[in-house]
């Protein structure tokens, strides 16, 4: 595989720290580090060099890091598209200043009513994080949902297409709780296994993505939401395998030759399900890191899927 010299879109974590609790995660019981200004502007020339597009900033939870603002601020002075990811706990109060630095603000939704999302993000802010929402969107910034479905609250697909609108997000978007990748989610201590739908769930999850189909086609087709009816369904393949009564949905992954991920310590990653090799480093030069010879092996290992 030659080396990477066009890198569009690059995360970086700006904090390993998370002031949700979220069973899937262990950020917050671990991280400490954070992402300087000085780190970020070392990697400017690199992004230059890679004609980096788009830099999302994610984490732990980016707006925790004190310096979020500025950073946004420089990235955007190099003409970058600057993406944010938040579990939006915070992001009522930082409304009107990250309006004028993202072009989008992703936000990480697990429930549609208090309960249920103080169950699975541990924390008790679902209407912080639904009056951040509206904030951020009436300041005129392109906000997003996300939603990682688990058992906890497949039950309700359709009212998270039904509040991200009323909330006003431009799309909504689902993907399946990973049970499975401790580097994903900085797990050192396992997780919870309760996390994934269960056999006499399966049928009830179908139920609902035929319903979504039916009663949210309009939603569908305009791209509210994000995934096809097809993808939705690969969502149901996906648990079906965890549960052991199918085969798990193929996946063909060019990602990591588009993007990486740099952590808060600088160590750099092909993608955010894949640690990279523990000696890549963004201190030297982040287009060096992608080009060693084990970050090349590595992503020739991904385009094989093995």
């Amino acid at each position: 595989m030659a080396p990477l010299r066009h890198l569009p879109l690059a995360t970086l974590y700006l904090s390993e720290r998370c002031n949700s609790r979220c069973r899937t995660c262990d950020y917050w019981r671990h991280g400490r580090a954070d992402l300087d200004l000085e780190a970020v502007s070392r990697l400017l020339p690199s992004l230059r060099r890679l004609g980096t597009e788009t830099v999302v900033l994610s984490g732990g939870e980016p707006l925790l890091n004190r310096e979020w603002a500025t950073i946004a601020s420089l990235l955007r002075g190099e003409g970058l598209e600057v993406w944010l990811l938040t579990s939006g706990l915070s992001l009522a109060k930082h409304a009107q200043q990250a309006g004028r630095l993202f072009r989008t603000i992703t936000v990480s939704l697990d429930g549609t009513d208090a309960a249920t999302y103080a169950a699975i993000r541990g924390v008790d802010a679902f209407d912080p994080v639904c009056k951040g929402i509206r904030a951020a969107a009436a300041a005129g910034v392109r906000v997003t949902v996300r939603v990682t479905l688990q058992r906890a609250n497949f039950r309700q697909l359709a009212g998270f297409v039904d509040l991200a609108r009323e909330l006003g997000a431009r799309q909504v978007s689902f993907l399946a709780v990973d049970v499975a990748n401790p580097h994903a989610f900085a797990r050192r201590d396992g997780f919870e296994a309760d996390l994934a739908l269960r056999p006499e769930d399966l049928g009830e999850l179908e139920a609902r993505i035929c319903g979504l189909e039916r009663e949210h086609r309009e939603a569908l087709d305009c791209g509210f939401i994000a995934e096809s009816p097809h993808k939705l369904r690969r969502i149901l393949q996906y648990f079906t395998a965890v549960c052991g009564l199918g085969p798990y949905p193929p996946v063909h992954c060019n990602a990591p030759e588009f993007s990486a991920v740099v952590d808060a310590q600088g160590r750099v990653s092909p993608c955010f399900f894949i640690a990279g090799p523990r000696e890549a480093s963004a201190s030297d030069g982040l287009d060096q890191a992608l080009n060693r010879t084990d970050m090349v092996e590595l992503r020739v290992a991904i385009r094989a899927g093995s």
